[in-house]
């Protein structure tokens, strides 16, 4: 399998794009919503299907007070035959939807999220990591009959095995300190003015997610710009966050209330600035740049010296971007592998220059390359030109 690891390195640049993030709400079934609209337009699903708790009457407090459940009529079912009948055919809609580079992920509890997974895998998904999202104030287990229910999962899957998908891996790990993020999530609950209340102060909605769980899902695997696809919309989490990360989305909810009261919500995000937005690319990804464009552009000299971090070694510039050291000529990769005596070398980082500030890699500027060449790209895209 191949995967586009899109994130962040040190001296990455950042890839251009333009805001083209927009948002529609359809009100409807969401497998016969789906139906309407396009094959392979879609990068990314994220779904929070009825879970079907199976609740048996009400659900009470120690001091008799009555628990505000999750009992709306969109949860019940009759046999987990008409649950699964169901969750095939969504799911198999937002497969028909997905681009081939495109991902889903599903969240559930212990009463669906099993019955979910198995048919993920039967309609050909490709399973990429299941999630646990740890509630940091869970609901107690009132009964006391069960451990307290602290956790959801989500499931994170291809639409195929082969997909090219995207992960934005270094991203996320520049944010985490440097140290790679896991597969368990701490969040809380949604809570405060992020709940939205009906007149009376009772939830609007009762299983609202936290926008930080789907800020946290959007940022790892999809790019800015891309499409969001929710097909069980509710209040909105999923189109507020992506507004906000400049998506666009589509949200698909069968009740109105819920339509009218998502519209609202979103409509009142601002998104952010777009600078603050633009992906960063990883080395891999970034256009090849060869070390005689940095002496062609003047940002190394042709006659200056190049030495590693500690100036144990130098070796000479030649014009036409080759190095020497002694008698050896070559690269700066091959030249700099003799230097050390090694069978192979990262010139880029190994190789500096002596500026007035002290020593430069010359990875900082190829950098520095590419950021000019990229601005000189949005200046032709604007129409403008350069004095």
């Amino acid at each position: 399998m191949r995967v586009s690891r899109r994130g962040a390195p040190g001296v990455a640049p950042r890839a251009p794009f333009k805001a083209t993030a927009s948002g529609r709400i359809i009100v409807g079934d969401c497998v016969a919503q789906m139906a309407a609209l396009p094959a392979a337009s879609v990068d990314l699903v994220f779904a929070d299907p009825p879970y079907n708790l199976q609740l048996k009457g009400d659900l009470k407090r120690p001091d008799d007070s009555r628990v505000d459940a999750v009992d709306d009529d969109w949860d019940k079912f009759a046999s987990f035959t008409e649950y699964d009948a169901f969750t095939r055919a969504w799911l198999s809609a937002c497969r028909r939807l997905l681009k081939p580079a495109g991902t889903l992920w599903v969240i559930g509890s212990y009463h669906n999220i099993y019955r979910v997974g198995a048919i993920l895998q039967d309609l050909g998904f490709w399973i990429l990591n299941d999630v646990v999202w740890r509630k940091s104030n869970p609901m107690p287990n009132f009964r006391g009959r069960r451990f307290t229910n602290a956790h959801e999962t989500l499931i994170w899957a291809a639409r195929e095995e082969t997909s090219r998908y995207t992960f934005n891996y270094e991203a996320l790990k520049a944010g985490n300190e440097d140290i790679q993020v896991r597969s368990d999530w701490t969040f809380p609950l949604c809570t405060g003015e992020e709940r939205l209340k009906q007149a009376d102060g009772s939830k609007l909605h009762p299983t609202q997610k936290p926008e930080t769980l789907l800020a946290r899902v959007i940022l790892a695997a999809s790019r800015p710009g891309d499409v969001v696809l929710d097909p069980f919309f509710g209040t909105g989490t999923t189109g507020a966050v992506a507004k906000r990360l400049g998506r666009s989305f589509i949200g698909l909810e069968r009740e109105k209330s819920y339509a009218r009261a998502a519209e609202k919500r979103i409509a009142a995000v601002d998104p952010l600035p777009q600078a603050s937005l633009e992906p960063f690319q990883t080395a891999r990804e970034a256009p090849r740049v060869p070390f005689a464009a940095l002496v062609e552009r003047g940002l190394v000299a042709a006659g200056q010296r190049l030495v590693d971090a500690r100036r144990r070694h130098a070796a000479l510039v030649r014009p036409d971007g080759a190095v020497a050291l002694g008698d050896v000529v070559g690269s700066i990769h091959r030249v700099g592998a003799v230097a050390q005596g090694l069978e192979a070398c990262n010139g880029w980082t190994f190789w500096h220059v002596e500026t007035r500030r002290g020593l430069t890699s010359i990875d900082a500027l190829r950098a520095q390359f590419r950021a000019e060449a990229d601005d000189g790209r949005r200046t032709t895209d604007d129409g403008g030109h350069r004095a």
